[in-house]
């Protein structure tokens, strides 16, 4: 694909997320021949400017309601970034046009019911269009995903073998989740609520690995006290996607965690004895996507609230004689906006830089394609840091 026009288009440059991908991407890769992409030229020369791309950056229409559109903007690409959803409303016609342009995708989506569909659907056309299609390259699930990798690592390291055993856990995390986040939680909850299929696929942790049905997994839905970080936990609303991304990523590798290994994630809650037990009680009982009223997709924190937004992951490797190993992930801007933008550049950088696209089509997770060198870019250019305590 040297022969492409454009290394990589952010198609949803106009949104929040997607602006702070572009502004990310201008400010930090001037090499890098890339255009913006969205429904309106207007707004797309608004964005230009106020981020402060070049006036001479690229600007393209295209819509979610035009196939047509999309298929020529995306054979003009050797990566397409898509900030567009919920996924499953607007994700589809992108993905196809890329599959059968055999050009690389990147998304931030957390719907794995629609992920499940598009993986029944397209895997096969993007193995032999040579397309590598990449989900949740965002705070859905790279810390997670590259987390549980880079343990698992080092347990092979200092122990000959990989742990059957992960927890992930929530140390500590400021800022919020995305308007995208909400609205694709909505968006999931609703098609559940009128497809039963589609619930049972959503509690079934290994819903992103067809013809792979693995051991049992721990329930992170109970609050406890867990001996592993000496803390109350709680129940961790990402979980639901992060987990089935992990598996997916164990199972696209050859299964190096083993075909018996667990993992589940949960919230570290503050607080000592009774005070932990009642505030990780509470936490079980809320669902933030229940709420009438959430962000609305377009909207987001200041520039200040991102900056000084942060998250502080620990994994830790049990192994079956009780020895135990942790990894840590943290993040140095808040996880829905601030950090995930920079996340998903990243991985179309991978994409591009990194990893040889000879025989590597199909749909990954970031895990299952290209976690080692995803995370020597992501420490070198993103703020993440990845650490064995």
């Amino acid at each position: 694909m040297a022969d492409r026009e454009f290394d990589i288009i952010v198609y949803g440059a106009t949104g929040f997320t997607g602006r702070l991908v572009a502004e990310y991407l201008a400010g930090h890769y001037p090499d890098v021949k890339w255009a913006m992409a969205g429904r309106s030229l207007t707004k797309l020369q608004e964005v230009r400017d106020e981020i402060g791309a070049p006036a001479d950056t690229p600007l393209l229409t295209a819509n979610a309601d035009d196939p047509a559109s999309l298929t020529a903007m995306a054979a003009r690409a050797t990566v397409v970034i898509t900030t567009v959803g919920p996924y499953q409303l607007y994700g589809e016609a992108l993905l196809a046009a890329c599959v059968e342009t055999g050009t690389a995708y990147v998304d931030l989506c957390g719907e794995p019911a629609w992920m499940a569909q598009m993986i029944r659907k397209y895997e096969d056309a993007a193995k032999a269009s040579g397309a590598r299609i990449v989900f949740s390259c965002g705070f859905d699930s790279i810390p997670f995903d590259l987390g549980v990798w880079a343990v698992q690592q080092a347990a092979i390291a200092r122990f000959g073998k990989p742990a059957p055993r992960v927890k992930g856990r929530v140390r500590a995390m400021k800022g919020t989740f995305s308007g995208g986040t909400f609205a694709s939680g909505k968006a999931s909850m609703a098609a559940a609520a009128k497809d039963p299929s589609i619930l049972k696929l959503m509690i079934d942790p290994f819903a992103l690995t067809p013809g792979f049905d693995g051991p049992r997994q721990p329930n992170g839905m109970v609050p406890h006290h867990d001996e592993a970080v000496d803390a109350w936990v709680a129940p961790f609303m990402m979980a639901v996607i992060n987990t089935k991304n992990v598996h997916r990523s164990n199972f696209l590798a050859g299964q190096p965690y083993g075909a018996d290994f667990q993992y589940d994630e949960m919230l570290v809650v503050p607080g000592l004895g009774e005070i932990g037990k009642a505030a990780a009680e509470a936490l079980a009982k809320v669902n933030p996507m229940a709420a009438d009223k959430g962000p609305a997709p377009g909207e987001g924190p200041s520039k200040e609230e991102r900056e000084t937004g942060y998250y502080d992951l620990v994994f830790v490797a049990e192994m079956p004689d009780g020895q135990r190993l942790s990894a840590t992930v943290k993040g140095d801007r808040d996880p829905g906006y601030g950090s995930t933008s920079k996340m998903i550049a990243e991985s179309a950088l991978c994409l591009i830089r990194d990893v040889p696209a000879e025989g590597k089509g199909g749909i990954w997770t970031a895990g299952g394609l290209m976690p080692e060198p995803l995370v020597k870019r992501l420490e070198a250019n993103a703020g993440l840091s990845f650490s064995v305590e």
